[in-house]
């Protein structure tokens, strides 16, 4: 059908010409880099309005008029919003105006220049006459003053607002004295922010001011009859498609752009009169398409490619040919557009979809001479020629599926606001064709518009030998690419080899519970999962494909910079596990859960030995908080019991791998735990049967109690902080355990897993328990060497490394809890929770001494706070005690054994004293009396000088104690229970006790306590927080825009000071403490608490000064570190000296910010390792770089990583732990199937160990001496390494050293295998047919060479595959042997190469076979 632009498109067209807007000054456009905020304004009424003049309008009625207007340019612009004439209520000395009309409007311009004039208006038969107007400021100039919000009066003028645009009138808030103001008129308003109004800004263009009854296609309609826009609704979108577009410019092709051309060129010439004119070409042609709703687009239009064709070429053959004049094939060439646009509208009349075609033009800007045209610069611009625009709505019942529209130009308004290229002549015969169709197989559900290219190649699997090769012709592709458009990162991406696991993206302590915690979704962690995200908004194919080339190729080879490609990581990331991680969808039998439940293991019972209740891992968990909060049972005593492990068979390890393990761990904030040795006991009836877990004896056997380990945590009110049980009711519904299995003889980790710890909610049950069978996962690192050979011959550093995780056993484990009362001796205190408040309020009684005379009662009977019995000086400094002479000291001596003097120069000297005293007893009378008389003379003279002594030490401290006295005065004590990278907030009371003001100065002794100076980050802490305390805006300075932070008083003003504290800092990586700090940290349990954990605990001061630098107030912050909860632990092995590089991706966040400011950011608790999350677009996956120093083997180092999604860092949303092992490296190039010997010395330690070697894959990897010996104390050693790999390519294996008493690694090497495919010398292929289960039996002939008789070894890198009736034979010189192979089913089609190894008895490959297996 053809449709033209009067009658397809009424509805349209009436809605676009009557919702024009201006636009708002190019200058302010510029400035607009923020998002675009939304907001209600409520006009109530205006008051104060004189009876005088009311009565001179003649008129009852009123009517307010609202426009935006730019002060700093005087620009008006959006448009003039206006209201429905209401009455006016007249009484005895004025008039007031109810209107009660609300305005919603969104706009990027939050500038304080921004205003709204408001005009009152009384509205007449033919012209409305001017009461007077008010400007309204929507927007503060402070930039954290935050969006406006609040009640308002606004002052109204005399006049017009046309005034506004006098010169003299530059700034129009303060014209009070040019206009005169209507005295005691005013309009009451309100104007808040509207977040509401946000999932339809895409609808409404911003800068226009609407009201809740205006029609906005694309909106449903209240149901009620209300305001729409106060919860706006969306209508229901459906996809459609529009392909084989064609698009024929009359008179013809040719003809059309010759014109347009000439006209350019002339034009050129008459404005560049005397200068040299190069001539226009045409550059591209392009098609821009977008769905208009008549106020504005309601996505970016799409940027197109049109291509020169024939009409019957493929995008317009199967258009009805409704014109026979049009589109002909003697006609000429058309432009077709070799794609599908796929676009998202609305049932609404309304809504249309808008055809622009361009061009794009471009011109020499330099002679050409001798050069190429490729090497000259061009300068490129573009032109709209036509555009068209149709409604799929206009005609409901017409034929929707060829469509036929004519392209017209002019001086017409069009959506796209741009001047458009005429031509009177045959301009109505220019037509658009393409196929319309709102249901078909190409449609998708995506919300976003893009472009499907009908001849874009299928995303191909992968093989990889072609891997590297793929990705090279991936990332060079958008520099090559001239048609078409242009790819997103998402779709040139590889296809993700990882398993994609949910992800806790708020933090466990802000979030809400959810009512249903719905069990994770039933799938293996090591299967692979592939997620591809479709391309989003528009493309930008111009600058891409004309101007950078062009750019490029016309810089000076001497002057031009390198330029940076994107980057793509040969080494995939590490994907997190995240902290809900699907159990294994994979049970086991009944009959081997039959075996293993009777091996009699330890029952779960309640308090009152019932058996606990059993819950089912697969049923989701019904979590009531208050249903938790009212059980009696308060008490929870968490069992965790390991059963069994089933074991997988892996390549290059014995089938009755692992021998003996043991488990590492972190329950919520508990100490980590490693647990026994535990071995595993070999099934009876089948090998592939769970292997029950037994602990072992000292004597290496194992133990004849119940079988598996069972753990135990108490969770009561000795444990848990007062307040702390519903932060540990919330780690149980929401977190995940995550278990390390190692390999206790080897101490090689196994792999990790992981337990939902949501089913030990007992929900008021005395006791539940539940059974898991996890899968052990871990990540394997492997090369192909095709992939080798292809980097090396382009030169390129290193090759891609294949990332895969594989299952190496199941873990079979069972979760309780058991309920309990609580204990009646713990005292009152302990049970209520502390106080929620935020704010610290200083005493107003002095905690220190008050001075005065010494009280005779006893201590024990006044208040210890205000009173303190008086010392002797000796008995209170012990540096004053010992330049004493007289008896005081032996006063001070005998109560400070504690201290500095030793105790055996000490009993010496009372010694000596008492053989003093025995000789003057026998002395003569006389003698006596002399001796007498002399030491009372020395001791009074011994005591004159302590007494001077005493008064000196007295005048030098009496400044020093009168000061600290004082400070005990105004001091407040708070203290904090901190967790790394938890910001704990609070507010201090600082109150100005003088008459005059005083700007206060703020000192903190450690930067990890701060003052919150950024009002948004304050009114942040105060949301999540629920502090009610007044808030004022730009409080704080800076003083010369340093750190140093000030707040100015008023006399007697008391104000609330925001304080911070947060720390990144962990007890692995701190620095050095002060000695002030630890003053007040010389008790046995400070001691204790400081061992035991992460975080440091310290004393902050904080110093409130006056202006004269003396404190009005000090605030002593006592740090009391608490445990942080680890979300996942992450184990790297890297070679020892060098620099650890890794990326740890975080899966796409489904949903974002409503504000859209917040973004990924990370922290590491070591200084010396970077960390940082690159920015990347919304629904990309999240990538956290990691550049880790270099240690010395076999040291690990540990750290912890905190996220944060909120964008002032209070709490993380994951706190992850890393540990590096560093291992020596050792590079091995080896031949396949061959058996080759590597030398390595290992260096003794300081004493004498009895040590043993062990591999990680001991099939593959000999160590001689393979038995325990003894490593001599400083001593070499030499060990002999055996590899014999059976697959080609580059993987990493390791070689640990351990000590078999103390169980401790003693080194640790890192092997890099790489493993060349050994010569072919026969080549055999067989057909095995597919299912049936019966597999196929061949033979094939080997002769032996050698003249006399040999032995030879069979071996094949598929196992699993190929088996051979006999691995070793004999056979005589120059006589065949038949090979009996054994080739197992396949239940799917398919091809393999399978590798037979033909070696001697010393492992020398004699011969190599491949067999092509094909499975039909």
């Amino acid at each position: 059908m053809t449709a033209s632009l009067g009658n397809a498109i009424s509805e349209w067209k009436l809605i676009f010409e009557e919702k024009r807007v201006i636009p708002p000054h190019s200058q302010n456009s510029r400035l607009t880099t923020g998002p675009t905020q939304a907001f209600r304004l409520l006009l109530k009424q205006v008051e104060g309005l004189p009876v005088k003049q009311s009565e001179e309008l003649k008129a009852d009625e009123h009517q307010l008029r609202v426009t935006l207007f730019d002060s700093e340019h005087q620009h008006f612009f959006g448009r003039t919003w206006k209201s429905e004439p209401h009455q006016a209520r007249t009484t005895n000395q004025s008039t007031t105006v109810p209107f009660n009309e609300v305005i919603y409007f969104h706009t990027p311009l939050c500038l304080s220049s921004v205003v709204a004039v408001v005009e009152l208006v009384s509205p007449s038969t033919q012209n409305a006459v001017g009461v007077g107007f008010g400007l309204l400021q929507l927007f503060s100039s402070r930039p954290d003053s935050g969006p406006p919000h609040g009640e308002g009066r606004l002052s109204l003028f005399h006049g017009t607002p046309r005034a506004l645009l006098h010169p003299t009138l530059r700034d129009p808030l303060q014209m009070n004295a040019v206009l005169s103001v209507m005295e005691g008129t005013q309009l009451l308003y309100s104007l808040q922010p509207h977040p509401a109004l946000r999932p339809i800004m895409h609808l409404l263009p911003p800068n226009v001011l609407v009201s809740g009854h205006d029609l906005i296609p694309g909106v449903a309609p209240p149901t009620d009859g209300t305001d729409a826009l106060r919860r706006p609704r969306l209508l229901p979108e459906f996809p459609c498609v529009l392909d084989r577009v064609c698009v024929s410019l009359a008179p013809s092709m040719e003809v059309f752009e010759t014109n347009l051309l000439q006209m350019l060129n002339n034009d050129r010439h008459s404005t560049r009169l005397g200068m040299e004119v190069r001539s226009v070409v045409v550059q591209e042609r392009r098609l821009h398409v977008g769905v208009h709703n008549g106020w504005g687009w309601v996505e970016r239009p799409q940027v197109l490619v049109l291509e020169l064709g024939s009409p019957g070429a493929k995008g317009s053959s199967s258009l009805r040919q409704d014109s026979t004049d049009i589109l002909s094939p003697s006609a000429g060439p058309v432009l077709l557009l070799n794609a599908s646009v796929e676009l998202k509208m609305m049932r609404h009349p309304a809504f249309s979809v808008v055809f622009q075609l361009e061009y794009v033009f471009s011109v020499p800007l330099a002679g050409e001479g001798k050069m190429t045209s490729t090497a000259v610069q061009r300068a490129v611009f573009m032109q709209c020629v036509r555009w068209c625009v149709w409604s799929p709505f206009s005609h409901p019942g017409g034929d929707t599926e060829s469509i036929c529209l004519s392209l017209q130009g002019g001086t017409l308004p069009n959506p796209c606001a741009v001047m458009v290229y005429t031509q009177q002549t045959d301009a109505e015969k220019s037509v658009i064709k393409f196929r319309f169709s709102s249901d078909t197989e190409g449609a998708t559900s995506s919300t976003t518009l893009k472009a499907v290219p009908l001849e874009t190649p299928q995303p191909k699997k992968l093989h990889p030998t072609s891997q590297d090769e793929s990705r090279l012709d991936l990332e060079t592709s958008p520099l090559r690419s001239t048609h078409g458009p242009a790819l997103s990162l998402s779709q040139l991406a590889a296809t993700s080899r990882y398993p994609t696991m949910s992800h806790t993206t708020g933090s466990p302590w802000q979030q809400q519970l959810p009512a249903l915690l719905a069990p994770s979704p039933m799938a293996s962690a090591h299967q692979l999962s592939h997620v591809e995200h479709p391309a989003a908004g528009s493309i930008a194919h111009l600058e891409v494909s004309v101007m950078e080339r062009e750019e490029m190729r016309d810089e000076k080879e001497e002057e031009c910079n390198l330029r940076e490609l994107t980057f793509t990581p040969v080494h995939a990331p590490v994907i997190t596990l995240g902290t809900h991680i699907p159990c294994s969808s994979r049970m086991s039998s009944r009959s081997s859960l039959a075996h293993l439940f009777s091996s009699c293991f330890p029952e779960i019972r309640d308090g009152l030995g019932q058996i606990a209740e059993v819950m089912d891992p697969t049923e989701p968990v019904y979590f009531d908080p208050q249903r938790e909060e009212a059980d009696p049972l308060q008490t929870n005593t968490l069992i965790l019991q390991f059963l069994a492990f089933t074991r997988v068979r892996q390549a290059g390890m014995n089938a009755n791998w692992p021998n003996s393990i043991h488990f590492t761990f972190q329950l919520y904030r508990f100490p980590p735990v490693t647990t026994q040795r535990l071995q595993l006991l070999e099934p009876e009836p089948r090998p592939d049967y769970p292997c029950v877990l037994s602990l072992i004896n000292k004597d290496g056997t194992p133990s004849s109690d119940c079988p598996g380990l069972q753990l135990q945590y108490c969770v009561d009110a000795g444990v848990l902080k007062p307040g702390e049980r519903v932060w540990f009711l919330r780690y149980l519904a929401l977190h995940s355990l995550q278990i390390d299995v190692w390999d206790s003889d080897t101490l090689l980790l196994i792999g990790s897993a992981a337990v939902e710890l949501k089913h030990l909610l007992r929900q008021g049950r005395p006791a539940v328990q539940v059974n898991h069978e996890l899968e052990v996962i871990t990540t394997e690192y492997l090369q192909d060497t095709d992939l080798v050979s292809e980097h090396a011959a382009r030169r390129r550093a290193i090759p891609a490394i294949n990332v895969y995780t594989t299952v190496r056993g199941r873990l079979h484990v069972r979760l309780g809890s058991v309920g309990g009362t609580m204990q009646k001796s713990l005292s009152s205190s302990t049970l209520f929770p502390p106080s929620r408040s935020h704010i610290i309020q200083p005493s107003q009684t002095p905690a220190g001494f008050r001075g005065g005379s010494l009280s005779s009662n006893s201590i024990q009977t006044l208040n210890a706070q205000n009173s303190k019995r008086a010392q002797r000086l000796p008995e209170i400094d012990s540096e004053l005690a010992k330049l004493l002479q007289s008896r005081m000291r032996e006063v001070g001596g005998a109560l400070l054994q504690g201290w500095s003097e030793a105790e055996d120069m000490r009993q010496r000297k009372l010694d000596r004293m008492a053989a003093v005293r025995q000789h003057e007893e026998t002395a003569s009378p006389t003698m006596q009396e002399k001796s007498i008389s002399m030491r009372r003379k020395e001791d009074r003279i011994a005591h004159s000088q302590d007494l001077r002594l005493i008064e000196a030490y007295r005048e030098r401290c009496k400044a020093e104690s009168i000061t600290n006295m004082l400070s005990k005065a105004i001091t407040t004590t708070h203290t904090l229970y901190a967790t790394l990278g938890t910001a704990e907030f609070f507010e201090f009371v600082l109150k100005n006790p003088f008459n005059v003001p005083q700007t206060v100065t703020i000192e903190s002794d450690d930067p990890e306590l701060s003052v919150i100076v950024k009002t948004e980050e304050w009114r942040y802490f105060k949301d999540l927080t629920n502090t009610s305390t007044p808030m004022e805006a730009d409080m704080f300075h800076l003083k010369d825009g340093g750190p140093v932070v000030q707040v100015y008083l008023r006399p007697k003003e008391s104000i609330h000071v925001p304080l911070k504290y947060q720390t990144f800092l962990s007890g692995h990586a701190l620095p050095s403490q002060d000695q002030s700090s630890l003053k007040n940290a010389k008790s046995p349990h400070f001691a204790r608490k400081q061992q035991s954990n992460t975080v440091l605990a310290k004393c902050i001061k904080v110093f409130f000064r006056a202006e004269d630098g003396q404190p009005l107030a000090i605030c002593q912050v006592n740090v009391e570190p608490t445990p942080h909860v680890i979300d996942q632990t992450f184990r790297f092995y890297h070679p020892e000296l060098t620099f650890l590089k890794k990326a740890i991706r975080l899966p796409p966040t489904t949903h974002s910010p409503p504000d859209g400011c917040a973004r990924l950011q990370v922290h590491c608790s070591d200084p010396t390792v970077i960390c940082h999350a690159a920015t990347m677009a919304p629904g990309e996956p999240q990538d956290i770089y990691l550049k880790v120093p270099g240690a010395a083997s076999p040291q690990i180092k540990k750290f912890f990583i905190t996220v944060f999604t909120d964008p002032w860092l209070a709490s993380p949303t994951q706190t992850w732990q890393v540990y590096v092992h560093y291992l020596q490296r050792l590079d091995i190039m080896c031949v396949c199937g061959a058996l080759s010997w590597h030398s390595l010395l290992l260096r003794g330690t300081q004493v004498i160990r009895k040590v043993k070697c062990h591999t990680s894959h001991p099939l593959e990897l000999q160590v001689d001496p393979e038995e325990v010996f003894a490593l001599p104390s400083q001593g070499l050693q030499d060990i002999q390494l055996g590899v014999g790999v059976l697959r080609s390519g580059c993987s990493f294996r390791y070689l640990n050293v351990v000590d078999v008493d103390t169980r401790q690694l003693v080194a640790a090497w890192l092997l890099c295998i790489s493993c060349k495919q050994p010569l072919i010398s026969r080549a055999f292929e067989i057909q095995v047919p597919v299912a049936g289960g019966r597999g196929s039996n061949k033979k094939i002939s080997f002769t032996n060479p050698y003249p006399s008789s040999r032995g030879f070894k069979l071996y094949s890198d598929h196992p699993d595959l190929l088996q051979f009736k006999e691995e070793r034979f004999q056979i005589e010189g120059g006589e065949s042997y038949s090979i009996g192979l054994r080739f197992a089913p396949s239940q799917s089609p398919g091809m393999e190469e399978i590798l037979i190894f033909i070696n001697d008895l010393e492992d020398k490959n004699e011969e190599t076979y491949c067999v092509k297996v094909v499975y039909r």
